[in-house]
């Protein structure tokens, strides 16, 4: 199940477009919109510091935030989050209304547990992940922290599918139509070091080489040892006619 809601604190905005999102960033804010339910779009800015911090805690999209701003709070699901695309600093930020009755489409992360019980891992198989999230449909107070896929057993060729997971009451996966698969045991693959096998072509050369050029030599050898009899043989006939 989902952790305690988180708080977020919020500054209403009275001006909106680029040039009051840009005098927000450079106040140390970032620009926020709050939308849903019966109410309408809502200006929001919040501390970018604290905005931070919460994102690096991870899973910021799937996590309930009470978002502190007025004289009230107001629950609600961060759904996009924008970043600078060189400093990936937080530039702004969407934020849906929840109440008790909403039901939301939400990615929560899967987590692998007890590779050590598993004899293909253990044969030097690897684990070939499909998918590191899975799309959620649940309530909003339902929303689990994180799906968790077990190992234990599997064999090379095996895998993990979404009926193998346990989810939580009143949550389904999206796709309802077949039984995905989160995960695979794959077969080691075999890597040849490329300097290995260069070094392994270069010596076959060389001795290839080595093998031609005795083979030359003795047939220089050869050729000049048949020449030397011919012009002895020449010889002894001069003598003979003498």
């Amino acid at each position: 199940m989902s952790a305690e809601t988180a708080s977020l604190n919020a500054e209403t905005r009275s001006a909106t477009g680029k040039g009051a999102a840009r005098a927000a960033r450079r106040a140390g804010r970032v620009p926020a919109i709050l939308y849903g339910g019966a109410d309408g779009p809502q200006p929001l800015s919040v501390d970018r510091r604290e905005l931070v911090l919460a994102v690096e805690k991870g899973g910021f999209t799937s996590k309930l935030f009470d978002l502190q701003f007025g004289s009230g709070a107001q629950r609600v699901l961060p759904r996009e989050i924008q970043v600078h695309p060189v400093t990936d600093i937080p530039i702004h930020v969407d934020f849906l209304r929840i109440t008790a009755d909403s039901k939301i489409n939400v990615m929560v992360a899967v987590i692998f547990v007890n590779e050590e019980e598993s004899p293909g891992l253990k044969r030097g198989g690897v684990l070939n992940v499909v998918r590191h999230e899975v799309e959620l449909v649940c309530g909003a107070e339902s929303i689990p922290e994180s799906l968790t896929a077990d190992l234990t057993g599997l064999d090379i060729g095996d895998g993990i599918h979404i009926s193998s997971i346990e989810l939580p009451e009143g949550v389904s996966p999206v796709i309802a139509d077949r039984d995905f698969t989160i995960a695979t045991v794959a077969a080691p693959t075999v890597h040849v070091d490329e300097e290995e096998e260069k070094e392994g072509v270069e010596g076959e050369e060389g001795v290839e080489g080595e093998e031609g050029a005795e083979g030359e030599e003795g047939e220089t050898k050869e050729a000049a040892a048949e020449g030397d009899k011919a012009e002895g043989g020449k010889a002894d006939g001069g003598k003979k006619k003498g």
